[in-house]
């Protein structure tokens, strides 16, 4: 007997997801960075708000929780050494329910040193705020670019079922810079030239999935990368590591 739980995108600032579950009666938010959708969500739907997961501190995922800390009948989960707000605290391996729905918790710090993700196995879903996005990868801000990507590679051993639930609307500036990054990937070209189309009939390029990330997403392949003549001219390496691949594709990203 599946538990099945709604999930929808409530858009916040220029391009910031916020992540509502839903029951007949009740929601809970993932990263309200504006209080003013959900508040205007419940209100319409005459729903009673639950819970707040928070994956990580920055201002445009957070700033919505003081306002809606008050309307809340749970809880505000979200990661160790964060946001002071938090009030269950989470580290790797905890498990948290929210309207019948059990997460457990994955550290993923690379993006912020606290980000965490949060996982449902039953139904294959991934809340992983900055980190992954839909074919590309969170900046390392606070970070190393070695923690991004043992948290990148941690999420890519979830089920390729698994639907990824990121934090920004990006997917298609980061299908064209992996374009750039594997001219010759079919499937990249193929997920790029519908891209558009897809938005623009869901409003949403999400939710991806980890099977769509592993084909698609250079950082999910730095495993492959190293086979790539091109970049490795580009780059000027010889035999790199994985992990040396990927700093060279995220300062690439990071200065395109």
């Amino acid at each position: 007997n599946l538990h099945v739980i709604n999930i929808k995108p409530l858009k916040a600032f220029s391009d910031n997801y916020i992540w509502l579950l839903e029951t007949n009666e009740e929601v809970s938010v993932v990263d309200p960075g504006d209080a003013k959708p959900v508040l205007d969500y419940i209100d319409t739907h005459k729903k009673k708000l639950k819970d707040i997961f928070v994956t990580h501190h920055h201002f445009d995922h957070t700033a919505g929780v003081p306002e809606l800390k008050n309307l809340i009948s749970g809880s505000i989960f979200g990661p160790h050494n964060s946001y002071e707000l938090i009030d269950k605290k989470l580290s790797q391996g905890d498990i948290v329910s929210t309207l019948g729905t059990e997460f457990e918790i994955i550290e993923v710090p690379g993006h912020t040193l606290d980000h965490i993700a949060f996982h449902n196995q039953e139904n294959n879903i991934l809340f992983c705020g900055d980190t992954l996005f839909a074919g590309g990868c969170g900046r390392v801000f606070e970070g190393t670019f070695d923690q991004m990507f043992n948290s990148l590679n941690k999420l890519k051993r979830l089920p390729e079922s698994t639907k990824i639930y990121c934090g920004h609307e990006y997917t298609k500036s980061n299908l064209v810079f992996s374009v750039k990054v594997e001219p010759e990937n079919e499937d990249l070209v193929k997920r790029n030239s519908t891209i558009d189309k897809l938005i623009s009939m869901n409003g949403t390029s999400l939710p991806s999935s980890i099977e769509v990330e592993k084909k698609t997403n250079p950082f999910l392949r730095c495993d492959l990368l190293s086979d790539n003549i091109q970049l490795m001219e580009k780059f000027g390496l010889t035999d790199p590591s994985e992990k040396e691949i990927f700093k060279y594709i995220r300062e690439w990203k990071d200065s395109a």
